[in-house]
């Protein structure tokens, strides 16, 4: 009994010190930190285990472009309230991706009637992304309102699925568009696409319009 106690305690003792060469061994091999994947020593009542750790299902060391950064989005509805319209611009934003996927859009419509709004996303392939928008209790058009300033309106949740170009310099996709009164009873609800161009330093006001 002593003798086989020995021995598994000489394999533990093997696999420890592995595990410390390893990682230095890589080291002065010069290879990348990215190609070491983390690992738990994780003892378990019938012997000793390596586990290496999950990895999410996108490696934050993906080299595909990320659709972080500013953007030129615009919005072409070709649905209203489930019957179908002719193709019609209901949106010309600037629209921001944060790396903390957050997401915010300064709508083309009057500042009065609230024109900033934000949403949220996640990566859902490779060069795929959803997008969950909401703008806030804003005001209506101020045609009708004396003061200038929009009647108040409900909420408005804008649900997005887009793919980034391989260049990262522009994406495409579908859009779902459902407004709300300040009772949350649906009253309009529009479908369409989306085309957007990345902007840069470069980029002129003219390319905006």
């Amino acid at each position: 009994m002593r003798t086989r106690n020995c021995k598994l305690l000489t394999v533990a003792g093997a696999l420890v010190l592995a595990m410390m060469i390893v990682p230095s061994a890589l080291a002065q091999c010069r290879l990348s930190k990215k190609l070491v994947k983390p690992a738990s020593w994780n003892p378990q009542p019938r012997g000793a285990h390596v586990m290496r750790a999950a990895l999410g299902r996108f490696d934050d060391d993906d080299d595909s472009p990320a659709i972080v950064g500013m953007w030129h989005v615009i919005f072409t509805a070709k649905t209203f309230n489930g019957s179908a319209i002719p193709n019609t611009m209901i949106d010309n934003a600037l629209v921001q991706w944060h790396s903390d996927k957050t997401e915010i859009m300064n709508s083309a419509r009057p500042a009065q009637d609230g024109d900033f709004c934000l949403g949220v996303w996640s990566r859902t392939g490779r060069f795929t992304y959803y997008l969950n928008h909401f703008p806030w209790l804003g005001g209506s058009d101020t045609t009708n309102a004396p003061s200038g300033i929009g009647n108040p309106s409900g909420p408005t949740r804008l649900v997005e699925s887009v793919t980034l170009s391989e260049d990262g310099n522009h994406y495409s996709g579908t859009f779902k568009l459902d407004a709300f009164d300040t009772s949350n009873n649906l009253t309009a609800s529009f479908t369409g696409v989306l085309s957007a161009t990345r902007v840069t330093t470069s980029t002129p006001e003219s390319e905006l319009f």
